[in-house]
């Protein structure tokens, strides 16, 4: 029988978790039994999208329900104003004791701090794996531990103190982890976890033909763009002479070099920097596989993490009797390269970064064991916390609920369509270009407007300015562009007016030559009603 009592919503969402690496999603790379707790005993969506496939965007859409284009948070350097409304605010206007604990990544000083919360810490920008500095309402705290252990444990002590302060207030908490992000420092007790060989992705080897050009160019390869760093190795001195690489100095991550191997590979070693073990190679091909393998290795720890906290979660509200009338979340900002197309890393439209996992449990409404396969986005999770709360959606947020399709009906007309959009902002490290796009059930198109501005080796007269259309039905891999394909013509027509349709409807235009302003006559011009694209 429901419970007329409005529900507790806790929100638990990671930083670049693939749902590839969650084993209810059936990839069987690593084992989540937590995490898979939620798909039998709830939903698992397999149609989930992010709006922007990288962090700072993508909180902001979650927080606020709007695109990024709306609530001016567009790229990683972009910072949210406090004052915006938020879903959080509207929870705490509603009756709801609120907190936000962990990664907040969306601007830091008091004109960016998280607002609607009457509790939180969060990490300075990255934050760190190990011994974490937070920041709280009263200043800089400093927690001895590991991050994931921390902020589950500031999640749950909020939650145990609005029990004994306000034990009929309702909680809204968004637990929000570091991992699994780069650069993957796992808890001590899993560093044994992984190490039999990791079965390479089918398109590890993607020789990128038949594919816009922006695939080609990205600098995510885990062949040539993994770093010392990255995969817990020894940086030998010196130059080039000894087999290093650029330097990344311009970039947020770290300063460590990537490994670049001489030609003879005979001479090249690589040493652990724990316990020392001497790598030797006697390919380059055995190389790539090495740093795919030491990559999964390091990823899945991590993830070992979140699952062993999810499970500590979900034993404190069975144990207070909280279980039945919690809505429980589990998801990521945006989805993550595992090695498909040779990649790790986001930012594309192609599939494993635009997917999200999304696992919900909610025994008062969920039957367990469900499936849901129409389209979700994560402008979307706003609206739903709050219909699941019974509050008003308020007519600011662009996203809608999906609170009918956790009761397993899918509405008449439902928007089975999701939009993404990728700003370019200067991204020398990755070399990622703009994009947006559109993907209903089947079909996924892609323009790729970026014309090279501020990425090394490219520039004004080297733009790229293409479409890509997949067919995800028979092309799941996305491996051909059949755009230009005569059989697809009429696809094309009708998903280039679903584009127009989605970007009137939300009031997002077309940017020409990285500006930040559309400019009549320029760009994708796309004619009312006719799906037919000029330049």
């Amino acid at each position: 029988m429901a419970s007329s009592k409005r529900p507790n919503i806790l929100f638990v969402m990671a930083d670049d978790h693939a749902a590839k690496a969650i084993s209810a999603y059936g990839a069987g790379i690593n084992n989540t039994p937590h995490l898979d707790r939620l798909a039998k005993e709830g939903m698992l969506f397999n149609h989930c999208y992010v709006t922007n496939s990288i962090c700072t965007p993508s909180r902001a859409a979650i927080l606020t329900g709007q695109h990024n284009h709306v609530n001016d948070v567009m790229t990683l350097d972009s910072a949210i104003n406090s004052r915006l409304p938020n879903v959080a605010k509207s929870m705490r206007t509603g009756g709801y004791a609120t907190a936000m604990y962990g990664k907040w990544h969306m601007g830091e000083g008091r004109a960016h701090e998280p607002s609607g919360f009457d509790d939180w810490a969060v990490i300075p920008g990255q934050g760190e794996y190990w011994d974490p500095a937070f920041i709280t309402k009263a200043g800089m705290a400093n927690h001895p531990g590991y991050a994931t252990d921390i902020i589950t444990d500031l999640s749950l002590d909020f939650i145990k103190k609005n029990r004994q302060e306000n034990p009929d207030k309702p909680f809204f908490v968004m637990c929000q982890h570091k991992a699994p992000h780069r650069s993957w420092e796992c808890d001590d007790k899993h560093k044994e976890l992984y190490k039999d060989p990791i079965r390479l992705p089918d398109t590890f080897t993607d020789d990128y033909k038949n594919r816009a050009r922006a695939a080609k160019v990205a600098k995510m390869r885990v062949s040539d763009d993994l770093t010392y760093y990255d995969l817990g190795l020894v940086q030998p001195d010196g130059g080039s002479k000894h087999g290093l690489g650029e330097k990344m100095t311009n970039t947020w991550f770290f300063t460590d070099r990537k490994i670049k191997a001489p030609e003879d590979i005979t001479k090249f070693k690589l040493i652990d920097k724990e316990d020392g073990t001497v790598f030797t190679f006697q390919s380059h091909t055995e190389l790539t596989e090495f740093k795919f393998q030491r990559y999964m290795q390091r990823y899945l720890r991590t993830i070992q993490s979140i699952d062993d906290n999810m499970g500590r979660m979900l034993q404190y509200l069975e144990d207070e009797g909280l279980a039945d009338n919690t809505v429980v979340i589990y998801t990521s900002d945006q989805g993550f390269f595992l090695g498909e197309h040779g990649w790790f890393d986001k930012r594309f439209m192609y599939e494993e970064s635009f997917q999200m996992p999304f696992l919900i449990k909610y025994p008062n409404l969920i039957k367990p064991g469900s499936v849901c396969n129409d389209i979700v986005c994560n402008v979307d999770f706003a609206p739903t916390f709050l219909d699941l709360a019974g509050l008003r959606v308020p007519s600011y947020m662009q996203g809608v609920t999906f609170k009918s399709l956790l009761q397993g009906t899918t509405p008449e007309g439902w928007q089975q369509v999701a939009y993404h959009r990728y700003w370019m902002h200067n991204d020398m490290v990755h070399g990622c270009y703009a994009h947006y796009g559109i993907r209903n059930k089947r079909y996924k198109l892609i323009y790729w407007y970026n014309d090279g501005l501020g990425i090394e080796g490219t520039g004004p007269a080297d733009d790229h300015k293409e479409w890509e259309l997949f067919d995800c039905q028979e092309d799941p891999l996305e491996l051909f562009n059949c755009h230009s394909e005569p059989k697809y013509a009429d696809v094309v027509k009708e998903m280039t007016e679903l584009l127009e349709d989605k970007m009137a409807d939300i009031g997002d235009v077309p940017v020409h030559f990285g500006h930040w302003a559309a400019s009549e006559g320029v760009g994708p011009q796309i004619g009312a009603g006719s799906g037919e694209v000029k330049y």
